[in-house]
């Protein structure tokens, strides 16, 4: 398998999976703004704070407000993270790689990129933003159904699962991460349970996880709770320890691996230890910061012993 195809399936799995996730953390924030008291002070611009975004937004923008916030995420052609320039990127990669992904793929990433191009002012404003939010989600899941039902176990899907996972564990961190900022506002102790409840049960719902959560913890909502299930849950796909599990199977598969497994068993057996559940402000926001860094730190283990021509 050349380099060169094997980098582009790994990005066009990460772009797939960014769109998703991007379009899913702009679903938390907009329904947790509807949800909790306008007392609360939870600006829009916290999204940019979680993505690192504070620089390139600053170049754009001048101020910080929800519509500016919005625009950056799904529109702007100079963010290179925002639902347009994924979708761009994610599908060049597959233009490129056509002859060893399935056919239906190539028209499914074009159905999208039409259905974003006709309705993107639709995702800036507030009145229909769900609808597109909605549409943009539908349409990764059903590249991502097609991709799982009909590709062959090989190295492109080997590469396809890296990149999807990479990507899907270092968004799960910035949805967490929302749910975190939005709980440390709380500022109304007597109403701080129902606040904290609102938080999490969308920071579940942003993840496809309510119903998951439910039937395995067998509990009410509650932060240290859904943290732990959202962490360390083998058996949900969107958590830290299930993408970590996918990314070890699939480097195991593939040739010159030795340097990737090293840097994997490392991070596995990091795991969890650090993690206060009971703490769940700026420790947490910690802990998740230098998970994101791990994730990076794994990306470029995998470009150097692969991707480098």
């Amino acid at each position: 398998m050349l380099s060169r195809v094997a980098e582009r399936v790994y990005w066009a799995a990460r772009y797939l999976e960014r769109i998703e996730n991007t379009a899913r953390l702009i679903a938390v924030y907009d329904k947790l703004m509807f949800d909790l008291p306008r007392n609360l002070d939870i600006g829009w611009y916290n999204l940019i704070t979680i993505n690192s975004a504070e620089q390139l937004f600053g170049e754009r923008y001048k101020v910080q407000d929800e519509q500016n916030v919005v625009k950056f995420f799904i529109r702007d052609q100079n963010n290179p993270s925002s639902i347009v320039s994924c979708l761009k990127m994610a599908r060049e990669n597959l233009r490129t790689t056509r002859d060893v992904i399935p056919a239906d793929s190539w028209e499914l990433i074009n159905e999208l990129n039409m259905f974003v191009n006709e309705n993107v002012q639709k995702g800036v404003n507030r009145s229909q933003r769900l609808l597109f939010i909605d549409g943009v989600i539908q349409g990764c899941q059903q590249i991502q159904g097609l991709l799982s039902g009909c590709m062959p176990r090989d190295h492109v899907w080997d590469f396809m699962t890296l990149g999807r996972n990479l990507e899907r564990a270092d968004m799960t961190t910035r949805l967490m991460d929302a749910g975190v900022r939005a709980q440390m506002h709380t500022i109304d102790e007597s109403n701080a349970l129902y606040f904290r409840q609102v938080v999490w049960g969308n920071v579940l719902r942003s993840l496809g996880a309510d119903q998951s959560y439910r039937r395995r913890i067998r509990s009410a909502v509650k932060g240290s709770l859904v943290a732990e299930y959202i962490l360390e849950d083998p058996a949900f796909p969107r958590s830290i320890a299930h993408c970590m599990s996918e990314m070890t199977s699939a480097v195991s598969h593939l040739p010159c691996n030795e340097a990737v497994i090293r840097h994997m068993k490392t991070l596995v057996k990091k795991g969890f230890q650090k993690v206060n559940y009971d703490e769940l402000g700026e420790p947490m926001k910690d802990y998740l910061n230098d998970l994101q860094l791990d994730l990076a730190s794994l990306h470029t283990t995998i470009a150097s012993n692969w991707f480098t021509t």
